[in-house]
């Protein structure tokens, strides 16, 4: 196994998929919870691997369903911890733990999200984060991590729930934020990144 290797805890991501367009911010889609996955079958896998595609095309670390326009609980993510190592997993109806609030500290980095293409601002995140749910097989995954990866498994949980992360963020972020992605609105034309 390459030093540059993945972690891939519950076995690799699936491969052969194909780019499909981004969905975008303000598509009904992406503002409402997302059905849950009740069947884990071929279209599943197929929707999977259309989902890594699209990720690596786009240059993201995680990519949810309703992303690519498709109402499912479901996510996968390539993203590096604290440390600089990359975790790689797909998490179906996934559920979010956090620490406590006395033992939480905020993370302010910068954030972005591929359905509002070119645009990053800060946004305070617990620094600590871990998912449960199941695989693309139905089986159990759990995943846990801080840094990016601990963002990431929040962002990408959020997308589940039908809410963007502008929705966490105050009036002069959203602002800035909006600003940021129509100045960048040529660099993204529709159909993107397919």
């Amino acid at each position: 196994m390459p030093d540059d290797a993945p972690l891939a805890p519950h076995g690799p991501l699936p491969t052969g998929g194909s780019v499909r367009p981004m969905t975008r911010w303000g598509e009904a889609v992406m503002h409402r919870p997302q059905q849950l996955v009740t069947a884990y079958d071929d279209a599943l896998a197929a929707l999977v691997a259309d989902m890594v595609a699209t990720m690596y095309a786009a240059d993201g670390v995680g990519l949810a369903a309703c992303q690519i326009g498709v109402d499912q609980a479901v996510f996968v993510f390539d993203c590096p911890d604290e440390s600089g190592t990359r975790t790689v997993g797909v998490v179906c109806n996934p559920v979010l733990t956090l620490p406590e609030v006395g033992d939480r500290n905020l993370d302010d980095s910068d954030e972005g999200c591929l359905s509002f293409p070119g645009a990053f601002v800060e946004c305070a995140r617990p620094d600590f984060a871990s998912v449960t749910g199941t695989g693309v097989d139905g089986s159990p995954v759990s995943f846990s991590g801080d840094g990016m990866l601990a963002r990431c498994l929040q962002h990408e949980t959020d997308h589940t729930l039908g809410t963007v992360f502008g929705d966490r963020l105050p009036t002069k972020l959203r602002k800035k934020l909006q600003k940021q992605h129509d100045k960048a609105v040529d660099d993204y034309p529709s159909g993107w990144p397919a």
